[in-house]
């Protein structure tokens, strides 16, 4: 009970400062939205009476105070410029992101485990090799060059998927791959270093002595064990997905969390910003939060400690 309040502690006050740090850095952000929503050539007196309808022309520390009020009462305001409530607009890109982070991670899942396992299996071999390598090449490539290269071949070239958009299975598949590859490329080096250091400990010497077989000892004894750091790294990640996907739906024209930031940023909606990041940062922090939890749940060494 203890570890639970300080995790659901260290989380609240994490949620704080972001909710905090956004507010100020969005405002602190060059533009107005009063001029974004009536233009640059708008008369002084409108700009006026807009900012005055908005809450614009009080103090900051006045706004924020509300701000915070707001969040007590689970009410993120409405947006500058359509006027909808922010939860609702969260809501209808929420699944998308969700989607796409999912599929991103079973991807990376079904790559990384048998090329980390394989790595570790013929450890220094061609085989160890050449699985790294794709695993650096992986990890070096930014999603903002493989995205568009992507399309470039898959799309444009070749005819196999859609260009950009959410428009059934295939439209999902250009979206996953590049958000994936990076994390498929870090998943498939932590299975091989946490598999490599479990094969040296002793009951998988005794497990071998017993006569168990090579597939027994690696999927019985191995990879139970080698799999709580890597489980760590899943929840990492995962809670990295949901913020991370912002360039790639940016250039797959995905409807999701991501893009709604980059689009209220240029906008400058501040609720609908501040709204966005609090969801991307809560959904990171459970995601979190929940994994640690787990890891306890999995390791006695560390609830004994």
């Amino acid at each position: 009970m203890g570890a639970l309040l300080g995790r659901l502690g260290e989380a609240a006050a994490s949620l704080l400062g972001v909710c905090t740090l956004v507010f100020l850095l969005i405002h602190l952000v060059p533009g107005d939205p009063v001029a974004a929503m009536l233009g640059e050539g708008a008369r002084a007196v409108d700009q006026a009476e807009l900012r005055a309808a908005l809450g614009l022309d009080r103090p900051l520390w006045t706004q924020y105070l509300d701000y915070l009020g707001g969040l007590a009462r689970l009410d993120l305001g409405a947006s500058l410029h359509s006027g909808r409530a922010v939860t609702a607009l969260l809501a209808e890109r929420a699944g998308p992101t969700l989607e796409l982070a999912v599929a991103a991670l079973a991807l990376a899942v079904v790559v990384a485990l048998p090329l980390g396992v394989l790595a570790a299996l013929h450890q220094g071999g061609w085989i160890d090799r050449v699985a790294m390598g794709f695993s650096m090449l992986g990890a070096a490539i930014p999603n903002f060059w493989l995205g568009p290269l992507l399309i470039l071949v898959c799309s444009l070239w070749l005819g196999w998927t859609p260009v950009s958009g959410r428009d059934g299975p295939l439209s999902l598949l250009l979206p996953a791959l590049t958000l994936g590859t990076g994390l498929a490329a870090v998943l498939a080096r932590m299975v091989r270093s946490s598999l490599l250091e479990v094969l040296g400990e002793d009951y998988v010497r005794t497990a071998r002595a017993k006569g168990a077989g090579p597939a027994r000892v690696l999927w019985r004894h191995a990879l139970r064990n080698a799999w709580l750091p890597v489980l760590t790294l899943l929840g990492l990640q995962f809670g990295a997905l949901l913020g991370g996907a912002v360039i790639t739906e940016t250039v797959f024209a995905w409807p999701g969390l991501g893009s709604l930031v980059v689009e209220s940023i240029q906008a400058r909606d501040y609720p609908l910003v501040q709204g966005a990041v609090l969801v991307i940062a809560l959904a990171y922090l459970v995601v979190n939060t929940l994994t640690d939890l787990l890891y306890l749940a999995l390791d006695p060494r560390i609830r004994s400690r």
